[in-house]
């Protein structure tokens, strides 16, 4: 199936739910996947993707 098509039937079921626990669930994933994607990173790179959201908060100018 088409990738696209897969997300959208995804967001109407979850805009469909009012089942925490799913939310929760699917909220978990996403964060897992994140912290896997993080632990690659070389400490140089988690340290320059820091400082540059600490700059982002305070409203300074980022260069992507």
């Amino acid at each position: 199936m088409d990738i696209q098509y897969e997300k959208l039937e995804l967001i109407k079921m979850l805009l469909e739910t009012d089942d925490k626990t799913i939310i929760e669930a699917i909220k978990n994933i996403f964060k897992a996947q994140k912290k896997d994607v993080w632990k690659e990173l070389s400490p140089e790179q988690q340290e320059e993707i820091d400082l540059e959201i600490q700059e982002a908060n305070r409203g300074d100018q980022v260069d992507l």
